[in-house]
């Protein structure tokens, strides 16, 4: 078990505030987490307060539906957040903490939540030009750190998160076989149920990725199975142009382009060539919890990562909502330079 010392705690991460103050810095040179502080998680939701957050939010606003797709391995309710106004109209879907350990999209998605309640003109006018579909905590098992494998060596103090599910399982390989009954739900009351269009998959990566010699804030990647409908992967495209000139317009944001695998077991590549939807995997920068010491970031970082995460959803759900989408601009992508890992332990993500 590693030692810390300096207690460091996380509440400047929650949802209720995102707000970010002093200097306005890249969010890649926030801290990473030294080994003489404590990560402590109490901070960050918890499965049972998630759960009750998306009740009150649902018994508060009238565009909203809350339904349970299925069950984790350990019997956690999985659930779907749902705003479908009109069926014929485009779906985006929004998938959160894959991996247990990935904690802050799944933050950004429930401020995300509770602004689609705010009784506004543009929210109204979105909501009537969109569908969204939310499944956030994904890994709720993994994310309470109720696993059947020890995780002694982690670093966070208190409840722990891990990357795996209950029975070890890495959830985002898992999109061919559909062996977990976490992947089972989602492929078969989700994405078989709703004529999805658009799907965002937020994860976390490690620390040390960087683009021109600075620490990225985040990086994104399309489908690179060469299985996959090319009329999708543009799509695809056209989505991560919305969301990286959102990201890399603001005065915290440094985006590269992920490098990634080609298998269809990951979620960006199955998903798109099995349903033609269009994908987008968003890596954001550090985890909540690890073994390895350098993905760990610093909490100084975690109000920008989530209000990263607020902005990729509101970016996204704006352009589908109005159809900018359609005249987003791809080139980008032919001068977007693909990250590269300061050296340190080998990097994991997606």
């Amino acid at each position: 078990m590693k030692r810390k010392m300096l207690a460091v705690t996380l509440a400047s991460a929650l949802v209720a505030g995102v707000a970010v103050s002093g200097s306005v810095e890249a969010v890649g040179e926030g801290p990473n987490y030294g080994g003489n502080e404590t990560i402590q998680t109490s901070m960050l939701h918890t499965y049972d307060e998630m759960v009750d957050f998306l009740k009150k939010q649902d018994a508060k606003q009238d565009h909203m539906e809350l339904e349970v797709i299925g069950q984790t391995v350990k019997g956690r309710d999985l659930y779907l957040v749902k705003y479908v106004s009109d069926e014929s109209r485009p779906t985006v879907l929004f998938l959160t903490q894959q991996h247990g350990n990935e904690q802050l999209s799944t933050e950004g998605a429930l401020q995300f939540i509770k602004n689609l309640g705010a009784n506004s003109k543009a929210n109204r006018e979105m909501l009537g030009n969109v569908n969204i579909l939310i499944v956030p905590m994904f890994n709720a098992d993994g994310a309470m750190g109720d696993v059947n494998f020890p995780l002694d060596d982690y670093v966070a103090t208190g409840r722990q998160l891990t990357r795996y599910n209950a029975v070890q399982a890495d959830l985002n390989r898992d999109h061919v076989a559909n062996v977990q009954p976490e992947t089972k739900a989602l492929h078969n009351q989700v994405l078989k149920k709703y004529h999805i269009d658009y799907m965002i998959d937020l994860h976390h990566q490690g620390t040390r990725s960087e683009v021109d010699g600075e620490l990225v804030s985040g990086s994104i990647l399309y489908p690179t199975n060469s299985g996959v409908d090319p009329a999708v992967v543009e799509k695809s495209k056209r989505l991560g142009s919305v969301v990286y000139h959102r990201i890399n317009s603001k005065g915290w944001g440094h985006i590269g382009k992920y490098v990634g695998g080609s298998e269809l077991t990951i979620g960006r590549n199955g998903i798109a060539k099995e349903y033609g939807i269009a994908t987008l995997l968003f890596e954001m920068r550090g985890m909540s919890d690890h073994y390895y010491e350098s993905y760990v970031l610093g909490q100084k970082s975690n109000g920008y990562l989530i209000k990263q995460s607020v902005e990729t959803l509101t970016a996204a759900t704006q352009a589908i909502a109005d159809g900018s989408i359609a005249d987003a601009d791809i080139s980008f992508w032919n001068r977007l330079p693909e990250q590269k890992n300061r050296p340190s332990n080998e990097e994991e993500g997606e």
